[in-house]
């Protein structure tokens, strides 16, 4: 498999190569990087292009572009939405370093009229398929839960992404899990993405800058989930001048500080949030609330040096807790810690590379003291990361990415430890699992003509399990039958993978295009949960010698349409994806205190399949989009259903969302969101009986049942209170869930109280009205 993987990349850099030498005579490169002159941030996906002729690029993820052509002399427009194009002139006798600053674009009413440039919305030229680019602006509107605005959140009003329920951060992607999703800060994996439970996410939107939502054909410089990579990059802060920002609303408060280190040079920025329901608490009389915890923090931080025409250096970091605590009696806490140490280096025109150092920690821990039974709990992954890319821009046909990533992990899935020798409880260490992550990968952006293009590569990696520990062989009743002892860093077992993808675009006309594409994704590490949506107390585990990666194929069909004089685009996606060695839990499993956790699951294959349709209105007073998607997400596990296709949990049949913004005036902006869909599948009693005079239900079917349908409104609406040159503030109004729907989060059953020969299900309903007000301000 190595050799294989090592002759492909070799076979796929050698004819690059020698394109690239018979294509380079008598053409030179215009390269450089495109800024905010506002701020002196870098752009990402702005606009280089010849005007008046066919050729055109755009930046990368840290503003750098790079174009070759012919001889001559060129009349270059350099844009970016929200700021002015910028024009230039430039007679290639040589390759040439151009550096660009956008200035912004000044708002009124009028100016809000505009119709929307065809660069300003998804480009119907690229392969990439199944993406969703979202910007800070276009998210601060939308109503959301106690009027915290939330990234996570709004994803989730886009085709092809659920809720994973009421309140929830959680998502799922085209029918995969949660934990299938890779979300990256930083390019720093964030393991746990919650706040309280799960309602709130770990991202503070002030410290963000761009969005990319990858539900499909990923590139192949993204690896280790099955369905979808959520790529959140922070802000760079401010190189030219110092800007406050922050916010205060009726459960936390958000600050955000950034400004130049050296002007045009080096920047910083700082950016906190604090809840402060803990202080309502302690305003209580009543000791059995006043003595309680509840609260979480986050800060962002982010520093960049330009330490020369060729190199620049980023470091970023993360970190974020929350505490949840019943007194002295118990205690819960848990949280990330991230941080990212980047050097950007143009070695010439066409190369570029970013080199990463990437640090990732999620952990929590559990204290419980009653009497003499006192005791804590604690998880925790733990990841130091390598990654080095090289980006070649061989031609204005081919851009290559070629990259290496090594990733060490561990792992401590429960440690259980007393207090004192008279608790009365053992400790109960359950073993720590290491594993060495790492990939190579090659691929290459080729634009056959004007109007089809295609991009190829191959992802490979190898993913070994290491000693220190006990391994076991289970047989089909899920009984050891041997164990095995590794010492420390032995090689337990090496699993080699293989993750080719394809994609291509055809442009019909100038308002038309085709999509498809094909991927294969692996995934080594796997979450066991007890619920759909993530909690602090859910256990990773890696790929051990029974647990195998899980792998998926996925093949995209897409139509893109610009409407309206590009004022509209309308976006419509087929997907069909099948998904191996896939975890479900046996019956009255138990997994978080047992050592050998594969006895305690089983294994199968996963299909989903689905259509997204999205209408999105980018230009005037009015914006917004509706997007539906209709689906099916099955599993077959032997053990499991009779070994038949049952349901998984996250199988919803329509999701509907309706999102819109209206400009009334300077002063006023309303927005609403109206979301529908198909109740969760859910494993309900189909029986019951009696045993030494206790109520047992009797289940039959996994996830045969559902839950009710959900839907729900959401209003909100912004009042510009002061706007000058230097300062700015207003109000931000939200009622969540406007009509007051008693949606439906959990459903139990019980005997009913006046006959016990009955059951009853008793539907539980979490937020009914929810208002919120935050006052925002930046000077």
């Amino acid at each position: 498999m190595r050799t294989v993987m090592a002759r492909i990349l070799c076979l796929l850099t050698g004819v690059l190569f020698l394109f690239n030498v018979s294509y380079a005579q008598s053409r030179y490169t215009v390269s450089g990087v495109v800024k905010s002159k506002k701020n002196g941030e870098s752009l990402i996906g702005a606009s280089v292009r010849v005007v008046n002729g066919k050729d055109g690029v755009v930046t990368n993820d840290y503003g750098f572009f790079s174009m070759t052509l012919p001889a001559g002399s060129y009349d270059l427009e350099i844009s970016a939405v929200g700021l002015q194009p910028y024009h230039t002139q430039v007679d290639l006798k040589r390759n040439i370093t151009l550096d660009i600053q956008l200035q912004e674009i000044a708002q009124t009413l009028e100016e809000v009229k505009v119709t929307a440039s065809p660069r300003t919305g998804r480009s119907l030229t690229s392969t990439q398929m199944g993406v969703e680019r979202l910007t800070m602006d276009e998210t601060k509107n939308i109503p959301v839960l106690m009027g915290e605005r939330d990234v996570l959140k709004t994803i989730q009003l886009l085709p092809g992404i659920k809720s994973a329920g009421e309140g929830s951060s959680g998502f799922f992607v085209r029918g995969g899990a949660a934990d299938q999703n890779l979300i990256l800060l930083d390019e720093a994996p964030v393991y746990n993405a919650s706040h309280m439970l799960g309602f709130f996410s770990t991202f503070n939107s002030d410290a963000i800058k761009d969005i990319n939502v990858y539900k499909g054909g990923m590139p192949a410089q993204y690896g280790g989930r099955l369905s979808s990579v959520l790529d959140i990059k922070m802000n760079e802060g401010n190189n030219q001048d110092y800007d406050v920002a922050g916010s205060v609303g009726l459960i936390s408060a958000k600050a955000n500080v950034e400004g130049p280190i050296q002007k045009d040079k080096s920047s910083f920025l700082v950016s906190g949030r604090r809840t402060y329901l803990d202080l309502f608490l302690k305003a209580s009389s009543d000791s059995s609330i006043n003595q309680n915890t509840l609260y979480f923090y986050d800060l962002n931080a982010k520093m960049n040096y330009t330490l020369g025409k060729k190199d620049r250096l980023y470091l970023s970091g993360y970190f974020g807790r929350d505490k949840l605590g019943v007194g002295e009696t118990f205690k819960l806490n848990w949280g990330n810690a991230t941080a990212t140490a980047r050097w950007n280096h143009i070695f010439n025109s066409r190369l570029f590379s970013n080199t990463s150092f990437i640090f990732s920690n999620y952990d929590y821990k559990i204290s419980i003291r009653s009497g003499s039974n006192d005791f804590n709990v604690f998880s925790q992954i733990r990841d130091f990361n390598i990654k080095e890319e090289l980006q070649w821009y061989a031609s204005n046909r081919h851009t290559v990415r070629v990259g290496v990533n090594f990733i060490h992990h561990t792992m401590r899935p429960g440690e259980i430890t007393a207090n004192s020798s008279e608790s009365g409880i053992n400790d109960n260490l359950l073993q720590r699992r290491y594993s060495w992550e790492n990939a190579a990968y090659i691929s290459d952006v080729w634009k056959l003509s004007d109007k089809l293009n295609v991009s190829y590569g191959v992802r490979g990696t190898m993913f070994r399990v290491l000693g220190e520990g006990d391994f076991y062989n289970i047989n089909a009743n899920g009984n050891v039958t041997d164990t095995f002892h590794y010492a420390k860093g032995e090689v337990v077992k090496t699993y080699y993978n293989l993750e080719p993808r394809v994609a291509a675009s055809l442009q019909l006309n100038s308002s038309t295009s085709l999509k498809t594409s094909y991927v294969r994704n692996v995934q080594n590490l796997h979450l066991i949960s007890n619920s759909t949506s993530s909690s602090p107390t859910d256990k990773w585990v890696a790929s051990t010698n029974i647990i195998k990666p899980e792998v998926s194929d996925q093949v995209s069909l897409g139509y893109y349409k610009n409407l309206v004089d590009n004022q509209y685009e309308l976006t419509v996606e087929a997907y069909y994806k099948t998904m191996q060695n896939q975890v479900d839990y046996r019956d009255g499993a138990d997994v978080f205190n047992n050592d050998a956790i594969e006895s305690q699951l089983l294994f199968g294959k996963g299909r989903a399949y689905g259509i997204e349709w999205l209408l999105k209105k980018k230009a005037g007073r009015f914006s917004g989009w509706l997007s539906y998607t209709l689906s099916k997400t099955e599993r077959k596990i032997d053990g499991i259903n009779k070994g038949q296709w049952y349901n998984a949990r996250q199988d919803r049949t329509h999701d509907i969302a309706i999102v819109g913004t209206y400009k009334l005036n300077e002063k006023w902006t309303f927005s609403a969101n109206w979301v529908y869909y198909t109740g969760d599948a859910i494993t309900f009693p189909s029986g019951k009986y009696r045993v030494d005079g206790q109520v047992v239900f009797y289940y039959t079917e996994r996830n045969g049942y559902r839950m009710p349908a959900y839907h729900r409104l959401d209003l909100g609406a912004t009042l510009q209170l002061k706007k000058t040159k230097r300062f700015s503030s207003e109000l931000a109004f939200s009622l969540y869930n406007a009509y007051g729907r008693e949606n439906a989060y959990t459903i139990e059953f019980r005997e009913a109280e006046d006959n016990p020969n009955k059951t009853e299900a008793v539907r539980v309903a979490l937020f009914k009205f929810v208002p919120s007000i935050s006052y925002n301000f930046k000077f």
